[in-house]
C-alpha cells in the first residue's frame, strides 16, 4: 500500500494563525470569523490535493492527511464543535481523494473515540496511529469499528513498546491482532520510533507481524 497526500493540516494552521486558545474562543464568540479562515486555509489544500492527486495517477493506494484532534483524555474541543468547524472541511478534502479513487486514511494522535462515527460517515476508510492508551482508543474499545475501519497502530509507544520485553511485546501484538483483524496494519502507536525504543523491540514487533 503506498499512501501520499497534501498533508492538509488546516486544524493546526488556524490553530498557529489565532494561536490555540484564541481559536476556540472565537468558536463560541465569533464563528463567522472561524468558517470565514477555515474556508480561506482549506481552500488552499483542496487546491493542492487536486493539483497533486491529477499529477499522481495510479502511483498510490490512499489519500494520507491529518490534524491531531485529541489529548491523552479527550478531544481537544467538544463534538459539537468537531462536527460545526472541522468536519465539513474533512468532506471537501475526502472528496478529492474519492474523485482519484484513493481510499482516505487520517491522522489523528490522542483520544478521538468520541467522533469516530463521524469519521466513518464521513468516508474514512483507515485510522492512524490507533494511540492504545489514550481513553477509549484500546483495541477492546475500537473492536466495534473492526468491520467499518482499517487500523493503523494499536501497540502502545508511550511506554509498552519503550520497557517491554522482546516476549511482551509478541504477546501484545498477538493479542491487538486477535482482537482487530484482519484490518489492521501492526505498528506503534504513532508513525515515529523514537531513540528511546531498543532495537531487539522494533524487531519482535515485525516478526510477530509476520508469524
Amino acid at each position: 500500500m503506498v499512501f501520499t497526500g497534501m498533508w492538509s493540516c488546516f486544524y493546526h494552521n488556524i490553530c498557529d494563525f489565532f494561536g490555540m486558545e484564541t481559536y476556540f474562543i472565537k468558536m463560541y464568540e465569533n464563528p463567522e470569523i472561524v468558517e470565514a479562515v477555515t474556508e480561506k486555509v482549506v481552500n488552499f489544500y483542496v487546491a493542492a490535493n487536486e493539483k497533486f492527486f491529477a499529477g499522481l495517477g495510479d502511483r498510490a493506494d490512499v489519500m494520507f492527511f491529518g490534524n491531531d484532534l485529541g489529548s491523552q483524555q479527550d478531544l481537544i474541543m467538544s463534538p459539537d464543535n468537531f462536527r460545526k468547524f472541522v468536519l465539513p472541511s474533512y468532506k471537501r478534502i475526502i472528496a478529492i481523494g474519492k474523485k482519484y479513487n484513493k481510499k482516505i486514511m487520517l491522522h489523528s494522535c490522542g483520544s478521538i473515540y468520541k467522533i469516530i462515527p463521524d469519521l466513518i460517515e464521513a468516508d474514512i476508510e483507515i485510522l492512524h496511529p490507533i494511540q492504545a492508551s489514550a481513553h477509549g482508543m484500546s483495541a477492546v474499545d475500537l473492536s466495534k469499528y473492526k468491520n467499518q475501519l482499517v487500523f493503523v497502530g494499536g501497540i502502545d509507544a508511550q511506554t509498552f513498546f519503550v520497557n517491554a520485553t522482546p516476549e511482551q511485546i509478541k504477546e501484545e501484538v498477538n493479542r491487538v491482532r486477535k482482537i482487530l483483524g484482519p484490518n489492521i496494519v501492526i505498528s506503534p502507536s504513532h508513525e515515529e520510533i523514537l531513540p528511546n525504543v531498543p532495537a531487539k523491540n522494533i524487531l519482535a514487533m515485525a516478526q510477530a507481524a509476520r508469524e
